[in-house]
């Protein structure tokens, strides 16, 4: 038998480690351009007759994500024929050209719902150089330029969509200045409340009173191991808000979201197109 040199070892662990590496980022990759329909029945106290909803969250409309993915997004939200359609933020990835944004524009105006569509702010629609202190210049043009086509934001604002269902949304925790008292000021004394927030870790201050509260931002973890272990969370809370549902402290779905960020791969943890079907209880 021939002696296998420690060079010759190795070269050959660094080459299986290389090739192990390629193959994960193909797959990585292949399974980021995939999405799920996922769908949900969720009892909502007060709520008099049922409501079909459809979240679209973190697309990241941008390098790395292209319109082709998008308007199979789109497509598949208007499939579903729901009532009232909501984006919990990060519809942009980067700053973006205004021609990119009126191209997404024409693919959002196609988002239809007899409620209407609504929208929040995230974190990267705040094109990355925002601040707390400097307001961003491009954003109020991207939201006039989204609501000129169908999309309304609620920014610390809520709205009675019907009779028994109030919506409210919140800014960005971490770019924008949430405001959950001024989003919540105009909820009527009954009926059923739901509120869209980004970034979840705004949960512990939520009212226990808000019937269901949509959240995004965590992509799930975006890349993760075989039986569904984590590796990395943007949640302060790591794992306990990164996907799915959550009883306390407030309600709430964290929906994987869309798109990517950073890495434009994932891994065991596929984007999501939500539709929830809330019923009375």
């Amino acid at each position: 038998m021939k002696k296998i040199t420690r060079r010759t070892f190795l070269k050959a662990g660094l080459s299986t480690v290389g090739a192990t590496g390629l193959g994960f980022g193909v797959y990585g990759w292949r399974q980021a351009q995939q999405f799920d329909r996922s769908s949900h029945t969720v009892a909502l106290a007060d709520l008099q007759k049922p409501l079909r909803l459809v979240q679209l969250s973190d697309l990241h409309y941008g390098p790395y994500v292209s319109l082709e993915r998008v308007q199979a997004w789109i497509s598949a939200a208007i499939q579903q024929k729901p009532d009232l359609i909501v984006i919990t933020g990060d519809i942009v990835d980067t700053i973006t050209a205004v021609a990119d944004q009126e191209i997404l524009a024409l693919e959002l105006a196609k988002l239809r719902a007899p409620l209407g569509v609504f929208a929040i702010l995230g974190n990267h629609d705040y094109f990355h150089f925002n601040s707390r202190d400097h307001p961003e210049i491009g954003t109020p043009e991207m939201i006039q330029r989204f609501e000129a086509v169908g999309l309304k934001y609620l920014t610390n604002a809520g709205v009675q969509v019907r009779e028994d269902f109030f919506l409210a949304g919140v800014d960005d925790l971490w770019k924008g200045t949430p405001d959950l008292t001024k989003a919540l000021e105009q909820r009527p004394d009954t009926g059923a409340s739901l509120l869209l927030c980004h970034n979840p870790d705004l949960l512990p201050q939520v009212p226990t009173n808000v019937g269901l509260t949509l959240c995004g931002h965590t992509h799930g973890g975006q890349i993760r191991l075989p039986f569904d272990i984590g590796l990395l969370s943007v949640s302060k809370y790591g794992e306990r808000f990164q996907k799915g549902f959550v009883e306390a402290p407030a309600k709430a779905f964290i929906s994987r979201g869309l798109g990517t960020t950073g890495p434009p791969i994932r891994t065991f943890c596929n984007a999501e197109l939500v539709t929830l079907e809330l019923v009375p209880v």
